[in-house]
């Protein structure tokens, strides 16, 4: 019994270590982010009166919109060119480099009949054939990279386990574990109940794929992977299809005959139902999408004041709101993952549940 209790009291310890560490690290990455924010917007100080208008509307969306080329830095040398990927039943399959769409003053050219027109490929003769763009944009990238970052954590985690079986965690895995264990033991069960081990492995790696996923987006530079819309629409469907097809008996006795409710009542309250099935993931993906999305408009919008009046003061005073906010958004981006976890344990939970009528 006292070796438990000295187990349970290091546990503890260990826990309260890793909160200090966590918030350490994340003072560190927003100093970082916005020390790597400055350094690559110096060039606005040196601009001449013979540059181009600042559009605020026009950088705000360049950086939050999906796109074919991807820019870190201002630059040649800051920008990478991404594959464009295209089919039609006129030409085929054909694979070329983004760059083909550039001139040598990074102006907008026809390449081989193609033109990229507002981030879409068109042909240049206005021919009525769909093109099916396929291409590697810098949102798929970006999501190849939190996944390949995933797969790298997660396996160095699991090795750890193997390895320390019976003792203490250490490195990596000992950041990780309390957070997998909160998730476990303080959101998924209570939520979904008994048969919570069925859901684990797919709502641990929803929490982590969007909290990845936040994290990078605010790094200088990166592609905004959770303020796309059509990436939360892609987790809200898969929370969608988990919940529906997993429902028993009693879920759908509960839609297509609520228990309590007169017959001629329930002409209206069945598509009341229906319509609470659809809306339940639609909050998902528009609450996700709208957090994110805005925290990076609101971080663009106080940078843009520096381009906008040129000015030291400025500068400064937009530096230091921006490093607020972004502490911000660091805390944004867990609760956002938290809750979209939370929410699509709550709907599993209610789909799954096994209610006594008695």
């Amino acid at each position: 019994m006292q070796s438990k209790k000295h187990n349970l009291d290091l546990y503890k310890l260990m826990t309260v270590h890793q909160v200090k560490k966590s918030l350490k690290f994340a003072s560190m990455v927003a100093f970082f982010t916005i020390l790597a924010s400055l350094s690559n917007n110096n060039s606005v100080f040196a601009s001449t009166p013979d540059e181009e208008e600042f559009k605020p509307g026009d950088f705000i969306m360049h950086h939050v919109i999906d796109d074919h080329i991807w820019h870190f830095v201002d630059g040649q040398y800051g920008t990478l060119y991404l594959p464009i990927i295209v089919y039609s039943e006129q030409r085929g399959l054909e694979i070329f480099s983004s760059s083909n769409f550039y001139g040598d003053d990074h102006n907008d050219v026809a390449y081989n009949g193609y033109q990229l027109v507002q981030g879409h490929i068109t042909f240049v003769d206005n021919d009525t054939t769909h093109i099916y763009d396929i291409s590697i944009t810098k949102t798929v990238l970006m999501l190849f990279i939190n996944a390949a970052i995933m797969i790298l954590i997660f396996t160095s985690v699991a090795r750890g386990y193997r390895k320390n079986i019976g003792k203490a965690p250490t490195g990596i895995q000992s950041f990780f574990e309390p957070i997998i264990i909160y998730l476990r033991d303080e959101v998924i069960k209570p939520n979904i109940g008994p048969k919570y081990e069925k859901y684990l492995p797919y709502l641990l790696s929803l929490f982590f794929f969007i909290w990845f996923g936040n994290l990078l987006g605010l790094l200088p530079g990166a592609a905004n992977l959770t303020g796309n819309i059509a990436v939360t629409t892609v987790l809200a469907i898969a929370t969608f299809l988990i919940v529906n097809f997993s429902g028993n008996k009693q879920y759908w006795g509960h839609i297509f005959k609520t228990p309590g409710v007169p017959l001629p009542l329930l002409p209206i309250i069945v598509p009341v139902e229906i319509i609470g099935i659809i809306t339940k993931p639609v909050s998902l993906l528009v609450r996700l999408f709208v957090a994110i999305t805005a925290g990076h408009i609101v971080i663009l919008s106080l940078i843009g004041l520096t381009f906008i009046f040129q000015s030291w003061s400025v500068g400064v005073g937009s530096t230091l709101i921006v490093l607020f906010v972004s502490l911000i958004e660091l805390l944004v981006a867990t609760i956002q993952a938290y809750v979209f976890t939370m929410f699509s344990a709550l709907y599993i939970g209610m789909a799954v549940a096994e209610h006594n009528d008695h």
